[in-house]
């Protein structure tokens, strides 16, 4: 009795019997007191008695067969005060007996069945004479073809019970299928199975359950393959850089120029400082989706305010930027908001050739709001495009570890865009690299944007 499927079949069914069991008792007594006072059975037993007494033996039989044949086959009976059947001297005290404790004298007891005869059963309705000297008895049994038979049950009431136990055995499954199947995804998760999920369709409160699951798996999932690459990167990346210290201590021990040692010393401290730095920003922005802080922000306002900052630096290898800025808003977080585009917008201004120009744009595109920023420089190979959003990930020559950075900045804003179910990708155009990042427009507004590019910061 442990499984919830086997308690709630037997409880649905218990249920059905036990009201089944009640309707019948309920709707028998009402019948029972709605029953006339047996008048018919007390002119039988008049009938019966002057039978008895004016014509003897040979009357009350013929008696007896007038009323078998208008009652179908009940069989009367005419006994004295004791209870002896006056034409075969049967004693039937017990059976009155019997009968009369379900209920009152006249009236139909519930449950009245005795046994008239061996082999068969049935009830007795008895009917006193008012000078008590008599007894008419009715006495009805079942039809010999189904005499071991003590009550015919009607072939109708065996197909309703196979429909009440079909109807609770869906039921049972209906209630107790998305628990088990819950059960088994637990399991396989708890087994290291991140991907399992419940996939409910249900759209009942064990559905809501199911999904509320699935939405805990999927938090859980992404804490833990976040926890999972943070050791991994922290232990790939670490060791280049401590095997360098260590050369530079070894160096400075060694009597050799003190000075380079601790230039290379401070040079690989500054680089583990970015780098334990950056590697805090990816495990915040890969955290609880669901602990974002959101709120109403100008996207706009945040775009000028990224390329005003980032005006100096670019102003010092002679780049202009060019802004295509309309009016917009969204629902976000503006401090990860601002690391992504920042990161994109540096890294244009990091590898376009001097001289040259950084084009940023704001405007709608279909539905979404777009983000564009493009470079002019040598852009990506193909084969690393779908990669240079992994963390870690360097793209040879220009763009290599020279070039400084640990390879976490485009991770950093990926992963910060798909917190605000966005979409960001990188497309090589001639010349340089175009970055473009996709919000959802259901909650942003937006005005039509301006014809041509612009300078951001007029000299």
């Amino acid at each position: 009795m442990r499984s919830l499927f086997t308690k709630i079949l037997l409880w649905f069914f218990l249920t059905v019997l036990v009201t089944s069991a009640a309707s019948f008792y309920i709707s028998t007594i009402f019948l029972r007191s709605r029953q006339p006072n047996f008048n018919r059975m007390s002119f039988e037993l008049k009938e019966a008695r002057t039978a008895w007494e004016t014509q003897g033996r040979a009357g009350l039989e013929q008696f007896y067969a007038r009323y078998k044949e208008a009652t179908n086959n009940v069989e009367p009976v005419l006994a004295d005060a004791s209870g002896r059947d006056l034409l075969t001297g049967r004693d039937w005290s017990k059976e009155i007996h019997a009968t009369r404790e379900f209920g009152p004298r006249g009236a139909l007891p519930l449950f009245p069945f005795v046994r008239v005869e061996p082999g068969r059963r049935g009830f007795v309705l008895p009917t006193l004479s008012r000078d008590h000297k008599y007894w008419f008895l009715a006495v009805i049994a079942p039809d010999p073809a189904h005499a071991n038979w003590s009550v015919e049950v009607p072939r109708e009431t065996w197909w309703m019970l196979a429909l009440i136990v079909i109807l609770c055995y869906v039921l049972a499954r209906h209630l107790a299928e998305p628990v088990q199947q819950m059960q088994k995804t637990v399991e396989r998760f708890g087994g290291g199975d991140f991907s399992v999920r419940v996939n409910s369709r249900r759209r009942d409160e064990l559905g809501d359950l199911a999904r509320t699951v699935d939405r805990m798996a999927e938090r859980i999932e992404t804490l833990v393959r976040s926890q999972r690459r943070l050791l991994q990167d922290i232990s790939h990346e670490l060791r280049s850089p401590l095997a360098r210290l260590g050369v530079a201590v070894e160096l400075a021990r060694g009597g050799g120029d003190a000075t380079t040692a601790f230039n290379r010393i401070e040079k690989e401290a500054d680089r583990l400082n970015t780098l334990v730095g950056e590697l805090i920003q990816v495990t915040r922005a890969e955290g609880d989706p669901a602990g974002l802080a959101t709120e109403a922000l100008r996207l706009d306002d945040l775009v000028r305010m990224i390329i005003e900052d980032a005006h100096i630096e670019a102003e010092r290898r002679g780049i202009q930027i060019r802004t295509d800025i309309a009016d917009a808003e969204m629902q976000g977080n503006p401090e990860l908001l601002r690391r992504a585009i920042e990161n994109i917008v540096r890294n244009a201004i990091r590898y376009s050739p001097e001289h040259g120009t950084v084009d940023v744009r704001l405007y709608r595109a279909g539905s979404a709001l777009r983000v564009s920023v493009r470079d002019q420089g040598p852009g990506v190979p193909e084969e690393s495009l779908a990669h240079i959003f992994d963390p870690f990930y360097r793209v040879e020559k220009d763009r290599g570890r020279t070039s400084g950075g640990v390879g976490l900045g485009l991770a950093i804003a990926k992963r910060a865009v798909e917190l605000h179910h966005g979409q960001m990708r990188a497309s090589n155009i001639n010349p340089g690299l175009l970055v473009e990042i996709d919000f959802p427009g259901a909650q942003q507004k937006m005005q039509t944007p301006q014809a041509a590019l612009e300078p951001a910061i007029k000299s």
